[in-house]
């Protein structure tokens, strides 16, 4: 997911366009899911549509050709809907992975461009195929939900830098620039926009800027159901391919449009894992590109998975361990067959939703109609103009990072502008693994401060039974000491902060509720002295979803705690004690 959905679907106004349909029975995959086969495939040919330029586009960002990323989206397809996890994602290549994919192909040798893979290609393949080994071996082990750790905003911070990595990387192309570029680092393609800008070629440069400016134009229009049916980035490729022929683009010479191989099934690429092997110079490059990868990879995909649930008009709920295992067998059958990394992407996703899917069959039309596209239509796609697809890229890019997110971050808390704000830097002078990182100590020690103003508090109210060394170790244990079912009523006593770092215990404890409970209360006693955003968005939820089934869930003593902000889910922390007058 790239950050315009997961921002966005984190938004009220999301959750109560989630709520307004009831449906009465909730589609299964599988065998069962074939009764709404008509739904799917209505869906699926419109998603597929929506797939074609962007998965073409992610691939050239990422520094293959074209071909790679409709492989890589045909082979999600096919698999996806046979192992399940999710119900309406679309899996494929995503944005969000393009920067760090190209980054680990440049350290082992070399990235490529829309015409040609380069020198580190056949060993991403085998990067890209232990990250889906040590995927199933994580799924099977049911630690999936350890991706849960990544506080949110770190995700949020981790998404915008990756949005501003994926803009700053399509603006040669986006200009229609000839020459050869030279930068690989976010400064350095900053620096050599004058460069970019004084070698542009007019005519690729005005199409994709007015394709640009049809973009935004009608992202302004996503109110209109056509336009959530029908997605502004179709709407805009059909328009570049249009004036991109009245112009002659085609005519300028190789560079300006896609290009397909004649046969595109033909001479697939695999990994080279005894090259790589007998490579020990690159081993560690390779060591760090499977660490990075999958841990950006879990971390984006299953946020994906659980933001799209979250406007599932049906209310489903992802198996995030086995969304993992479908991941690693995707992206080792991708590897084998020349392809990128795959995981559950937004925009498809909610191209998905709003065309009428009900399962993962729309995943598996969408793959049976890249093949025939790629089959008898290669004459049409190789029309698309690149300076086209660098515009969508960086519309996909600024909907990643644009204001409203860092409003939403404000609106939450200043402290979340912080540990948002210093991931992004992070990330942009390092790399993604170093920003990730980086956020998560960041927010450890916001928390820690957190609690040392809360221990005070409560040391003044009479609490005795805290101390920080106490507080920082609590952060990574189960904070449910007790649970308790009486007459319909589940109760669940939480004794320790509730952090990020343990919201997978708590996610743990709230699936264990039995089906028949009528209510639900989790009773936060004084010892609690933090509640921080992860954990707060974890409760807000559980509530929503749980207030689906109406079951009621009340929240126990919270009020003991002051909130930081007026949003829902912020930072609260050990309010201050009442004095006596």
């Amino acid at each position: 997911m790239s950050k315009f959905e997961f921002s966005q679907v984190l938004h009220k106004d999301y959750y109560m366009s989630a709520e307004r349909i009831e449906p009465v029975e909730k589609p299964q995959n599988g065998i069962a899911g074939l009764k709404h086969l008509r739904q799917d495939i209505l869906s699926g040919i419109v998603v597929s549509l929506v797939s074609l330029p962007l998965s073409s586009g992610i691939a050239i960002a990422s520094g293959v050709p074209p071909i790679v990323g409709l492989i890589s989206a045909i082979v999600a397809g096919f698999i996806f809907p046979f192992i399940g996890g999710a119900y309406m994602t679309i899996a494929g290549p995503a944005a969000g992975l393009a920067p760090a994919i190209m980054a680990v192909m440049v350290s082992l040798g070399g990235a490529g461009d829309a015409d040609h893979v380069g020198e580190g290609y056949h060993f991403l393949l085998v990067v890209i195929f232990m990250v889906g080994v040590i995927q199933v071996v994580l799924s099977l082990l049911k630690l999936a939900r350890f991706a849960a750790i990544i506080p949110v905003t770190v995700v949020e911070g981790m998404l915008a830098s990756i949005g501003l990595l994926i803009i700053v990387k399509q603006l040669p192309k986006f200009f229609g620039f000839t020459g050869k570029v030279h930068a690989h680092e976010f400064m350095e393609f900053v620096t050599s926009v004058p460069e970019y800008a004084q070698g542009m070629t007019p005519s690729a440069f005005g199409v994709a800027l007015a394709s640009l400016i049809l973009l935004f134009s009608l992202g302004a229009l996503k109110k209109y159901k056509f336009f959530q049916v029908i997605p502004p980035q179709l709407i805009a490729v059909v328009f570049g391919v249009i004036v991109g022929q009245m112009v002659g683009l085609g005519s300028l010479g190789s560079g300006f449009l896609i290009k397909l191989p004649e046969n595109p099934f033909h001479g697939i690429h695999t990994p080279d894992f005894g090259a790589l092997l007998a490579r020990s110079d690159l081993w560690q490059a390779a060591v760090v590109g499977v660490l990075m990868l999958t841990m950006i990879d879990g971390v984006e995909s299953l946020a994906t998975a659980m933001a799209i649930d979250r406007i599932d008009p049906f209310h489903r709920k992802s198996d995030a361990n086995r969304v993992l295992l479908a991941m690693g067998i995707s992206n080792m059958a991708s590897s084998l067959v020349g392809g990128l990394t795959i995981i559950p992407g937004g925009v498809k996703s909610k191209a998905n939703i709003a065309a009428g899917g009900r399962t993962l069959w729309a995943n598996f039309t969408n793959a049976v109609c890249l093949v025939i596209y790629l089959l008898v239509g290669a004459t049409w796609i190789n029309m698309i103009p690149l300076g086209v697809l660098a515009a969508v890229l960086i519309y996909t890019g600024w909907k990643m990072c644009e204001p409203l997110v860092w409003r939403h971050m404000a609106h939450i808390g200043a402290e979340q502008v912080i540990i948002f704000s210093f991931t992004i830097v992070a990330t942009l002078l390092t790399d993604l693994l170093v920003g990730i990182v980086a956020g998560v100590a960041a927010n450890y020690i916001l928390s820690t401060l957190f609690c040392r103003h809360a221990i005070a508090t409560a040391t003044a109210s009479g609490v005795k039974d805290l101390s920080l060394t106490r507080c920082m170790g609590d952060f990574f244990r189960n904070p449910v000491n007790k649970r308790e079912y009486c007459d319909g009523v589940y109760n669940i006593y939480v004794d320790k902060p509730l952090v990020c770092f343990n919201t997978m215990q708590l996610s743990e404890e709230l699936d264990k509720i039995p089906s028949d409970a009528k209510s639900v209360r989790v009773h936060l006693d004084e010892r609690v002295s933090l509640i921080d955003h992860t954990a707060a968005e974890n409760l807000m939820h559980a509530i929503k979803e749980y207030s689906h089934s109406n079951v009621p869930v009340e929240i126990v003593g919270i009020d003991q705690l002051a909130p930081l902000s007026h949003y829902d889910a912020c930072v609260r922390v050990a309010a201050p004690p009442v004095q006596s007058a």
